[in-house]
């Protein structure tokens, strides 16, 4: 079974809600108790989990391959989030070492170019892993990059660079694109370009300013959520509040 069908069975009737489990310590080992608990606390409110970068480069392959075997086997997607961006050879390397590690999909950034970014999905397809392109962030200055005009070489025409993301994505057959929740109009175009081609996994809700409801019912299919978990007075209360919002859409 493919990614998008994985993830797709994990939410089903169940939740919407990865949690970005970006925790920040020093401590290897914390990173790794603490990750436990969020899974063995949260699981039933989840249908995925994200690690970013700063999380998976202290964990290294012994934990990760440990920690992703938990999630497994308590019916989570695992993502690596690093928005893996490089030359072609490096970014297979890369990779390589991510499904080694036990990941089932990885985000990555097209400004890669689209013949580096095809051949990442060809690659993961090969063995149902899944490839999530970037197309515009949530943070506060993310519109400053990815609402800039450029010039499409191909098309000589004008667009947006997020435009350009969406573009690539779609050509380039990826499992899902990124879309912050803070951006609703956007996920809004994503989702009528689409077609169900791809899905939709937006961050950016509650702390930093998206809304869950209109993210959703702009078309976002998936809810990527940390900090809104994490700073609740109960976290627990507040995975499933989400978990029950997300299944009404």
């Amino acid at each position: 079974m493919n990614f998008r069908n994985r993830i797709k069975k994990s939410s089903s009737g169940k939740s919407k809600i990865i949690l970005a489990n970006d925790l920040d310590t020093k401590s290897v080992e914390k990173l790794e108790s603490v990750t436990i608990k969020n899974i063995n606390t949260l699981n039933e409110f989840l249908c995925a989990i994200k690690f970013n970068f700063h999380l998976i480069l202290p964990l290294g392959v012994k934990n990760l391959r440990k920690i992703n075997k938990i999630a497994h086997d308590v019916g989570l997607q695992t993502i690596a989030d690093i928005k893996l961006n490089d030359i072609g050879n490096t970014n297979m390397v890369a990779a390589e070492r991510l499904w080694e590690s036990g990941f089932d999909a990885i985000i990555v950034n097209p400004i890669m170019g689209p013949e580096n970014l095809k051949a990442m999905v060809l690659s993961a397809h090969k063995n149902n892993h899944g490839i999530i392109s970037l197309v515009h962030m949530s943070h506060p200055g993310a519109k400053l990059g990815y609402g800039v005009s450029i010039k499409n070489f191909e098309s000589k025409k004008q667009s947006k660079l997020h435009e350009l993301f969406l573009e690539w994505s779609l050509s380039s057959k990826t499992d899902g694109i990124v879309v912050g929740a803070t951006v609703p109009e956007i996920i809004v175009t994503c989702h009528k370009k689409i077609k169900g081609k791809c899905d939709i996994y937006s961050p950016g809700v509650g702390t930093q300013g998206g809304d869950s409801k209109e993210a959703l019912s702009s078309g976002a299919n998936y809810l990527i959520v940390g900090r809104t978990i994490f700073n609740a007075k109960d976290p627990v209360k507040e995975s499933k509040r989400l978990k029950e919002l997300s299944i009404e859409y």
